[in-house]
């Protein structure tokens, strides 16, 4: 499997000719990112994770249950925590059920992770906890904190981890988040890394 890791939290995996893309959202401007994708998987409604003008011709979109209630009109299949599918050559097994706490005043909206043969985990903005060889870490966020990324690494095990959801970071952000990486990766023999923009890794 190929994994390209493009605009903040947005990845394409590929294998034996086919593609799925995972959150192409607002802060993903690279239209190769969804170029020929036979699906969409969306975590949840945030802009960074969802654009509809990006998947308006994606052939089908699963997502979670509120995001699909929204967009009815894009091919929208809802799927929940525990759910199963295969789509484009790849077998999904849907996780989780909601975003990670971030404002005292404004609940946890629908969002759910995305398992992808069983090898590469796409958590969407929680932190939870699959047994996965390859994990997708969210590497910054409002509500994510660095002790809260490294207990997530340290749990989860992975025997490689690639930051994405770094939109929002600046030139020197990056250089801690790189660091922070470095150091986990050498404390657990294994390849935790940010991936730049439109670059690839095969699995």
């Amino acid at each position: 499997m190929k994994i390209t890791k493009y605009g903040h939290a947005c990845v394409r995996l590929e294998k034996a000719g086919r593609a799925i893309v995972i959150d192409a959202g607002e802060l993903t401007p690279q239209s190769e990112a969804w170029d020929g994708v036979e699906a969409a998987l969306v975590t949840h409604e945030h802009i960074d994770h969802f654009s509809a003008d990006n998947l308006r011709d994606v052939p089908a979109i699963f997502t979670c249950e509120a995001l699909a209630r929204r967009i009815p009109g894009l091919r929208t299949h809802a799927v929940l925590a525990g759910t199963t599918f295969s789509v484009a050559g790849f077998d999904i097994s849907v996780v989780g059920e909601k975003h990670h706490f971030h404002h005292p005043d404004v609940p946890p909206v629908d969002n759910v992770g995305f398992l992808v043969d069983g090898e590469v985990f796409h958590p969407g903005d929680a932190l939870t906890i699959v047994d996965a060889p390859t994990l997708l870490v969210p590497g910054q966020a409002p509500w994510l904190t660095t002790p809260m990324m490294i207990e997530y690494l340290r749990a989860s095990a992975p025997k490689r981890a690639y930051a994405i959801h770094e939109g929002l970071v600046n030139e020197w952000g990056l250089k801690v988040l790189d660091g922070v990486l470095e150091m986990e990766a050498e404390r657990a023999v294994s390849d935790y890394r940010r991936l730049e923009t439109g670059e690839s890794v095969d699995i």
